[in-house]
């Protein structure tokens, strides 16, 4: 029986299946940066400035570039930059960070400080075709922007991998400041590339993501996805992209199970609204004001018409019920739940990083 571990939180679950019930396993894959070459890519940035590191999210492939960062202003005898971190990902930024560093609460709401560099990792993203410095910078500070983009949509099924006109918006929005981004491409193994810049110049990274994230796998009626990191699945919202990614491999009528923990809840304002009944399906499609989340909340109600979609998760299942998710209690229960409801023999797919891939 082989033994495949998936992501979930800041564990590992095992995901039991005998080797017959196993259709393929799918990874990323790609050349990963030696240490030498991150510390030349880092040898561009001007350390002998202030500057003030925002950390939009926490991962693996973050903590590489600022422990690199640190013990590059140290041989240097620079100043150590300035971290900070919203307050949910505070303790778990803060876990991770070098020995004699500090953080702080990122609460800022004027971004035009010239200090600030944000640093991210680049994924998929069903609005804006990709995540990057920009989408998540007007995703948090420009809700007017946001419904610019969102009207800018193509038609109302996500579009991971493409660069569509709402892409545009995100970077008009952040032409507006002067701040400096650090963008990397990662994948399950560690750093693929990163890119320093204006975060509307960063945005070029997309190239390498593409190049090594694309997947043709053909259709499959079973799939079992895990997002890959934990900050990938630290809520329902940011989870739902690892779905979209692996849409367009999934049968008609077929099943998708996301594997995802999310310990910060919904995460998004617009299904928060929608499972307490203050939102319609109807309102989604052409709204007055942008509420956070609304383009997931569309997605989703929208791919259900092609498959059904399993969820395993801590969130109560109620929300998922609401959502016309089949709840799950634990990662066991979606492998009896294949073979209870599609037969013994029923192959499955099991994607083992799916904020990071795209399937065809």
């Amino acid at each position: 029986m082989p033994e495949i571990w998936l992501n979930y939180g800041v564990t590992d679950v095992v995901l039991d299946i005998r080797a017959e019930n196993l259709e393929q396993k799918i990874d990323s894959d790609g050349k990963i940066l030696e240490d030498s070459a991150i510390n030349e890519k880092l040898n561009s940035l001007d350390l002998s400035k202030p500057m003030e590191l925002v950390i939009l999210h926490n991962s693996k492939s973050i903590q590489k570039i600022i422990s690199s960062l640190f013990t590059l202003c140290e041989q240097k005898s620079k100043p150590f930059p300035k971290i900070f971190a919203e307050k949910k990902i505070l303790n778990l930024v803060k876990a991770g960070l070098p020995e004699g560093s500090s953080i702080n609460e990122f609460d800022d709401v004027d971004i035009s400080n010239s200090n600030l560099v944000f640093m991210g990792e680049m994924e998929f993203d069903g609005l804006f075709g990709y995540e990057t410095v920009s989408t998540r910078l007007i995703k948090k500070f420009g809700l007017d922007s946001m419904l610019s983009a969102y009207a800018k949509r193509q038609g109302n099924l996500p579009v991971p991998g493409q660069h569509p006109e709402s892409l545009v918006e995100a970077k008009k929005f952040t032409d507006n400041f002067e701040i400096q981004g650090i963008e990397i491409v990662a994948n399950s193994q560690g750093i693929l590339d990163f890119s320093i810049g204006h975060p509307s110049e960063t945005i070029t990274a997309t190239k390498t993501l593409e190049s090594n994230s694309i997947k043709d796998v053909g259709e499959h009626k079973t799939m079992v996805i895990s997002t890959g990191k934990d900050a990938s699945n630290f809520d329902l919202g940011k989870s739902l992209s690892s779905l979209w990614n692996c849409s367009n491999a999934i049968k008609k009528d077929g099943l998708a199970i996301l594997v995802a923990e999310c310990k910060g809840g919904l995460g998004s304002d617009a299904i928060q609204q929608y499972v307490e009944d203050r939102l319609t399906l109807e309102q989604l499609r052409n709204p007055t004001k942008y509420i956070g989340g609304m383009e997931d909340l569309l997605f989703l109600s929208e791919i259900q018409k092609n498959f059904q979609i399993g969820l395993v998760s801590i969130l109560p299942e109620f929300y998922a019920k609401k959502l016309n998710m089949i709840s799950l209690p634990g990662i066991k229960y979606s492998m009896d739940y294949i073979l209870k409801t599609q037969g013994v023999k029923q192959k499955v797919s099991v994607v083992l990083d799916g904020a990071r891939l795209l399937l065809r």
